[in-house]
């Protein structure tokens, strides 16, 4: 056997398979049609009823068809020593099994395979004709997505329950050309990722640009990444290189996003802590004034009744030294000497429990909150380029 790759149609990811038009060549010997002469003869199409042809079938083939216009294009010549040759033109849907973990920078081996149907090892043998150099048409191929990298060809058998049968495979290796993907995919997203750092230089006051920004660049991302998979297939578990990709940049433009919602955060908590102290420092010089006052106003009171005592209290005797005058019995007077009351348990459980928390804000806070959009200048380009470094070192040569 030998083939001739006429064409390579389509190649399909969601279906796993491909679509070929090629023209099988096979040839055998028969020797009741030995003649006479030194020429071949070329017979209808119409007169392989009348001869014995091998029973070959493509294997993982989903749909086949010869074709017939203008006439069935089949081919039957026979030469003197009893040698037949006949060739078919057949466009053929293959099964290819595809692992699409590096997509788009992957490689696919597909296989074409011929077997006898009805005869086993014992009826028939298949062999290539000239080895590798059987199959022809690829060099001159022209593909949309993929370069033709390597084929060959290997011989074996097919195993089944009815018996042992001939088999002939025919390898080639697939390249898929990543600059439609880099241009369509790669790129785009690169830039929405660059879009979002803008955010970075516009004033945290500016509340509606960052977040406009923001929910752009977002919504962007989300609808650049279901185009990504229109072209895939929807029940394929593989996480695909250019997954990876795309989920990478959707990190960095949401990390965008929740960087300015920080900050912004940090902005409202800083004046919030200056406000909440300077009022605790009014309150402090309000009742440290109070106190002054209220020990300035007791003074004359102190010694209005120190007089008043000196008045009207009979003269004490010589041997007392101190005397206690007794409260007023209406309790019209102002006692001498007062204690304010003291707290309850709870009041002081309470205010303690506020001092803690108002000391874990303050030492999470930010001194400055502009200098988070300094550091993102720097840390956001730098992170995404040692990934982009990670990333195409691993998926081009590992």
């Amino acid at each position: 056997m030998s083939l001739d790759i006429a064409s390579i149609d389509t190649i399909s990811e969601i279906n796993m398979d491909y679509t070929a038009t090629i023209f099988l060549r096979q040839r055998w010997t028969d020797e009741r049609l030995v003649f006479e002469g030194n020429k071949s003869l070329s017979l209808d199409g119409r007169l392989v009823e009348l001869l014995w042809v091998p029973d070959t079938f493509i294997v993982d083939s989903k749909k086949s068809f010869l074709h017939d216009i203008t006439v069935e294009n089949r081919l039957i010549r026979i030469f003197p020593n009893g040698t037949v040759l006949y060739a078919l033109r057949i466009t053929t849907t293959v099964a290819c099994n595809m692992d699409l973990t590096k997509y788009p920078m992957d490689k696919q081996t597909c296989t074409l395979q011929l077997e006898s149907w009805g005869y086993n090892i014992n009826d028939v043998m298949f062999y290539w004709t000239r080895g590798n150099e059987s199959v022809s048409g690829l060099d001159t191929l022209q593909l949309a997505q993929y370069t033709v990298e390597d084929h060959y060809t290997s011989v074996s058998e097919a195993v089944y329950e009815t018996g042992r049968y001939p088999k002939l495979v025919f390898h080639f290796e697939l390249k898929r050309s990543i600059l439609y993907f880099i241009l369509e995919t790669y790129v785009p997203s690169s830039l929405l990722v660059v879009l979002s750092w803008v955010s970075f230089w516009i004033s945290l006051s500016s509340v509606p640009a960052r977040i406009c920004i923001g929910v752009t660049t977002v919504l962007t991302m989300t609808t650049l990444m279901m185009g990504a998979r229109t072209s895939l297939p929807n029940a394929n578990c593989f996480i695909k290189a250019i997954d990876v990709y795309l989920g990478i940049c959707f990190s960095f433009i949401f990390g965008a996003l929740i960087e300015y919602a920080v900050a912004h955060f940090c902005t409202l908590t800083h004046a919030d802590a200056h406000m909440l102290m300077y009022g605790h420092h009014l309150h402090d010089m309000d009742d440290e004034m109070n106190g002054i006052v209220t020990t300035i106003s007791s003074h004359p009171h102190r010694a209005k009744r120190r007089k008043e005592a000196a008045v009207t209290s009979p003269p004490a005797p010589t041997t007392t030294e101190l005397t206690v005058s007794p409260p007023s019995p209406s309790g019209s007077e102002p006692k001498s000497e007062t204690t304010p009351p003291e707290p309850t348990h709870w009041c002081l459980t309470a205010l303690a429990t506020l001092r803690k928390i108002l000391r874990v804000i303050y030492c999470c806070r930010v001194e400055n909150p502009h200098q988070i959009d300094n550091y993102s200048r720097v840390t956001f380009p730098l992170s995404f380029v040692m990934v982009n470094l990670l990333y195409w070192t691993y998926y081009l040569y590992f």
